[in-house]
């Protein structure tokens, strides 16, 4: 019978203002700008089989959009990389999604919109592992639309390589592609080029090259990850512009996201890939990707006997 005087992490942990808690009781003021303005940066790396996948090139990006936001957290990158190993550990999480977060926080002055009022934070927070395409659609291939509706927004807007909650445009292709009956969405930009869907980066097998978009997207770590792959492969991995027709006439096409790791695409709008099965090529890709999480180099073992 479980100890109901003892805290219940089986459904994830946080770290905020520190302490570490149940993410059930995780929560920020209704006046933080992270909430009433999205005026937030974050970064998502994965646990698996207790170990942090490639967690210094998390903190890398996270440290650049924390620079480029202006954001001041007084935590450093081994602060961070502590509270991240500590929360996850106290979890007892050994496959988890893990979120580490620098918000413009509450103003000092109520309805400034100077933001340099407002006293930046810092939180983070772990979940059991999260499949951004769920296993069953990714083992038969994931069916996606290009949507006619939604554009990626400008990154003269919002800075997509500093990731961000800006979700507006993404989630209005989520309701088309899944009205119609896909599984997700791709957008285009407003020069008709292929960026990125919600949540993961896209690859296309196009003659024997690996193409990947080079604007407009997110520059994921599991992107990054798949491109080492490609080299080793031999497949001359390109970040280019995609134009819409290139895309549509790829040999195979997958997705590429920290939540679920590279996933096989089997249709685009109602184009049918490779007989509507996973490609030979993804699927080595796929099966190397997870083969590199047994790679010392790449991996922090979490200690949960702490």
């Amino acid at each position: 019978m479980a100890d109901k005087s003892q805290p219940d992490f089986s459904s994830g942990a946080a770290w905020m203002r520190g302490q570490i808690i149940p993410i059930s009781e995780a929560m920020l003021p209704v006046t933080d700008w992270g909430l009433t303005r999205s005026d937030i940066t974050y970064d998502v790396v994965h646990v698996w089989k207790g170990s942090f996948f490639r967690l210094d090139d998390y903190l890398d990006r996270f440290e650049k959009s924390v620079a480029s936001l202006r954001l001041e957290i007084p935590q450093s990158r081994n602060d961070i990389k502590k509270i991240l190993h500590e929360m996850v550990a106290k979890s007892e999480l050994k496959d988890a999604y893990v979120s580490m977060v620098a918000s413009r926080g509450t103003p000092s002055v109520p309805g400034t919109r100077d933001p340099r009022l407002c006293s930046n934070h810092f939180y983070a927070w772990a979940v059991p592992f999260v499949w951004v395409i769920p296993p069953d659609i990714a083992k038969r291939g994931a069916y996606v639309k290009i949507s006619e509706t939604s554009k990626r927004i400008s990154p003269s807007s919002v800075d997509p390589t500093v990731k961000n909650y800006h979700w507006g445009d993404m989630t209005r292709a989520l309701f088309e592609a899944l009205d119609d009956g896909f599984d997700t969405a791709v957008l285009l930009d407003e020069q008709g080029l292929i960026t990125e869907g919600p949540g993961f980066n896209i690859f296309a097998i196009v003659d024997g090259k690996l193409l990947t978009p080079k604007d407009g997207m997110l520059e994921g770590i599991t992107r990054k990850t798949v491109m080492e792959i490609g080299e080793e492969m031999g497949l001359a991995p390109i970040a280019c512009d995609i134009p819409e027709q290139v895309f549509l006439s790829a040999d195979e096409v997958f997705t590429a996201t920290t939540a679920g790791g590279p996933v096989s695409v089997t249709r685009v709008n109602e184009r049918i890939l490779g007989n509507d099965a996973p490609g030979s090529l993804t699927k080595q890709i796929i099966h190397t990707y997870w083969d590199w999480h047994k790679r010392a180099e790449l991996n922090e073992p979490v200690d949960y006997q702490k």
